[in-house]
């Protein structure tokens, strides 16, 4: 089987995983409390650093895997500035080459509970596929679990800033570390949640890492349009985001800026207690048959502190565009994501100037646009690494394709939808 089959496979193998994980019912009763590993221990008091350095790292086992990998602990900040452990895991090619591109994953929605890390089970088969995928083709994958996914303190759930800087400070780390053979330049790939970290990361890209060289991002049906969050999911079997997204907002930015109590009723708060609980197996459970209007006091686009986080929050309203090319990658018929968000998001960047292109596969899911996607796309980043400027040459079949701002553009058919 030709690589870019292989990678067709296993990326998608990974996101309907990830998918189903969010979609199954699993047990309603509260999970038992697993102790992390001592790994997950964070040094008390913690000794300053600078953003990606690293505190800790371990060699972890990972069989079927095509190179070497370790979980590591490195230095981030939070929203306020203050100097934060995260982990993640780094994997490298086992070969001969003096260094290699990097690509950082930015991982979909698993939860807020520690217990949802993605570095926990390293070797799991998605995780092992995912990774054998880009290790095949020479580069080295860093894989973060943002802020307070095994480390102290709640995950600030889509709060950009916070996804973004752990997406690039892991990148600083693969570079410094010499057994890695990490090149300084990358590329941002996420889904859904990660989509929406790729966006930020990209955005905070030139302040915040210009010691790196980003290459591209790729954005797979990234959250936008945030102010219309909370109407779009009441009646959706997605309906517990809403209660993730006021605790990640409340960890990110505090009780002044994030205030629980102006929208949520008592049950409403009694109700988040359960993110820290599970997973999203679990809270699909947990949030099942309830009518989440009735915990709510007010919808938060309606309180001026919880605007103005939405919209803070919302790629859709960036003003200035980053200087790398952009692929949005969307499924026509998203149960998720609407896809008319991306759009929205799209046209407004246009008008700032962002370099991007946006492919959308009539008929498929949220995660079953990755299936068709991935051939194309492992094809753009290639292009991107080889420092290709983006002219819309590349065209995934049966997609639908739009190209703004680009230095040189191919006519694509052009769409609404």
């Amino acid at each position: 089987m030709s690589l870019r089959k292989v990678l067709t496979v296993v990326v998608a193998g990974l996101l309907f995983a990830t998918a189903l994980t969010a979609q199954a019912p699993g047990a309603s009763a509260i999970p038992p409390v697993v102790p992390l590993p001592d790994f997950y221990s964070v040094p008390s008091p913690l000794t300053p650093g600078e953003p990606g350095e690293l505190i800790s790292s371990e060699p972890v086992s990972a069989p079927g895997l095509h190179g070497s990998m370790w979980r590591v602990m490195y230095h981030s900040q939070a929203i306020d500035g203050t100097d934060i452990a995260v982990t993640g895991l780094i994997a490298t090619p086992d070969d001969d080459a003096p260094t290699h591109d990097v690509v950082t994953w930015a991982h979909g929605t698993t939860g807020i509970a520690d217990s949802c890390a993605p570095s926990l089970n390293p070797s799991s088969s998605e995780m092992v596929l995912l990774a054998n995928g880009l290790l095949d083709k020479g580069y080295v994958v860093t894989a973060t679990d943002y802020e307070g996914l095994g480390t102290p303190g709640r995950h600030p759930y889509i709060a950009g800033i916070s996804e973004g800087r752990g997406t690039l400070d892991i990148v600083k780390t693969a570079v410094a570390m010499p057994e890695v053979k990490a090149s300084t330049d990358y590329i941002v790939w996420g889904h859904s949640q990660g989509g929406h970290a790729a966006m930020f990361a990209g955005h905070l890209a030139a302040a915040w890492a210009p010691e790196l060289n980003l290459k591209g991002v790729v954005a797979g049906a990234p959250p936008s349009q945030m102010l219309l969050l909370n109407a779009a999911l009441q009646t959706s079997p997605y309906k517990y985001y809403i209660g993730m997204t006021a605790a990640g907002f409340n960890a990110g930015y505090g009780d002044t800026l994030a205030p629980l109590d102006k929208v949520l009723t008592p049950e409403g708060l009694e109700w988040l207690d359960n993110v820290d609980q599970g997973c999203t197996g679990y809270l699909s459970s947990a949030s099942e048959g309830l009518d989440f209007s009735t915990l709510q006091k007010a919808d938060p686009a309606t309180v001026p502190e919880w605007n103005a986080l939405l919209k803070e929050n919302d790629p859709g309203t960036f003003t200035e565009a980053f200087d790398a090319p952009l692929l949005i990658i969307h499924g026509g018929n998203d149960e998720q994501i609407p896809v008319i968000a991306s759009k929205l998001m799209f046209d407004t960047l246009c008008g700032i100037g962002q370099t991007q292109t946006r492919w959308v596969f009539p008929g498929q899911s949220h995660a079953g646009v990755i299936l068709p996607s991935a051939p194309a796309m492992l094809d753009w980043m290639g292009d991107r690494f080889s420092g290709v400027p983006d002219s819309g040459e590349i065209v995934p079949t049966d997609a639908q394709v739009e190209t703004c701002n680009l230095a040189t553009p191919v006519v694509a058919p052009s769409f609404t939808g």
